[in-house]
């Protein structure tokens, strides 16, 4: 019986798709904005990656500043940030949780309060038991447990960071700016923008608290500014990137203790580039050959290769992403394509990935959606 429910869902989400694009071939993209101008909310759309067929864009769930997004582990679900400063009549913003359905609409479950403001993070354990987001405003990071309806059932933990850093601009108070689990479930890394410091805390699995008492800081250049934070997809690596100064930083991870200690750093920038810009995303390729970087200003995904021995980084590229102000980007799961998101000119721009350097070569294809911050792409094999 349940194989009969999956494929006739299979069967009923290949109609949806329209002509010309199959299951085997295709990912399912979300994308989160900012609302306030254009933007309703979530967005879906489908990819065929053998032909580079991309469907026209629909409005999934509308909601307000849905900025980052996070896929359950048997994408069943989908939650999003309320990146707000006010949630419910509390000084917070919120996190909402959708049921996913065949035709790739969203459903509300519930929503909660964040405990901080201005949520921009979130990240989600290999159980699928608990969720986890980084406050920006907040300058906290808050866990909370979930049902196995994917339902938001209670915030668990809540660790408020403190402290200043060197840029009087940006760096007057915590700035949590994100949240990542390790391959392990074992540790999670907070990146805190306004105090230079990564944050290990130990999360314990059967509760939802982080063990405070054996977690560490482990800091990083004076105004560099982490913002996020990449595991190496085999590797005891993490790659963080310094969204201040323009940096890359490789550092070494001792899954055991969660140390982690920094290897390399690098900019994402040409030497002889002098205006202003800002990164936004890391993220490593599928096959840990290669890790990349976005820079808002220089307007380019910047290009690294990858010596997983040593973890040293070589400059490959600083691709154009034919948009203004790429946030967030990410690579199809076959490791074949990459979409960077503009968030200024509207723009999700399609790259092909050159299996043997990592470098970027535009498609011609590109997809119109207001404000575009974030983006998640789901296996059709996984529904």
């Amino acid at each position: 019986m349940t194989w009969f429910i999956r494929r006739s869902r299979r069967l009923l989400a290949l109609l949806a798709l329209g002509p010309g694009l199959t299951i085997a071939e295709s990912y399912r993209l979300y994308v989160g904005t900012y609302t306030g101008g254009e933007s309703q909310g979530i967005y879906v759309c489908e990819f065929r990656s053998e032909t580079g067929e991309l469907t026209e864009a629909r409005l999934a769930a509308a909601t307000q500043n849905p900025s980052f997004l996070a896929l359950s582990p048997d994408r069943r679900y989908l939650y999003a940030v309320r990146e707000t400063g006010k949630f419910q009549d509390q000084d917070s913003g919120g996190v909402s949780a959708w049921r996913l359905g065949d035709d790739g609409s969203l459903t509300l479950i519930n929503e909660l309060a964040t405990g901080g403001g201005a949520p921009c993070h979130l990240a989600i354990d290999r159980s699928g038991k608990h969720l986890l987001v980084a406050n920006y405003s907040g300058g906290n990071v808050a866990v909370f447990r979930l049902g196995e309806d994917g339902r938001l059932e209670r915030r668990t933990e809540l660790v408020q960071h403190l402290g200043s850093g060197p840029d009087l601009r940006r760096q007057t108070a915590p700035h949590a700016h994100s949240i990542n689990l390790d391959r392990r479930d074992r540790f999670a890394v907070a990146a805190d923008l306004g105090i230079d410091r990564l944050f290990v805390y130990p999360l314990q699995p059967d509760t939802g608290r982080l063990d405070l008492a054996r977690a560490r800081a482990v800091p990083l250049q004076p105004g560099s500014g982490p913002r996020h934070l990449a595991f190496h997809p085999s590797r005891d690596l993490a790659f963080v990137n310094g969204e201040l100064d323009s940096t890359l930083t490789s550092l070494s991870y001792d899954p055991e203790r969660g140390n982690l200690s920094i290897l390399d750093v690098r900019s994402t920038l040409p030497p002889d580039y002098r205006e202003r810009s800002h990164t936004a995303e890391v993220l490593v390729h599928p096959s840990g050959k290669f890790v990349y970087v976005s820079n808002r200003g220089h307007d380019s995904i910047a290009v690294f290769g990858l010596n997983e021995g040593n973890g040293k980084l070589t400059p490959v590229e600083q691709e154009p992403v034919q948009g203004r102000t790429p946030r967030n980007f990410n690579v199809t799961p076959d490791g074949k394509h990459l979409f960077a998101a503009n968030q200024h000119s509207g723009t999700v721009v399609v790259f092909r990935i050159d299996a043997d350097t990592g470098a970027l070569e535009p498609t011609g294809t590109s997809l119109r959606i207001p404000t575009p911050v974030c983006l998640k792409f789901m296996n059709w094999q996984d529904r």
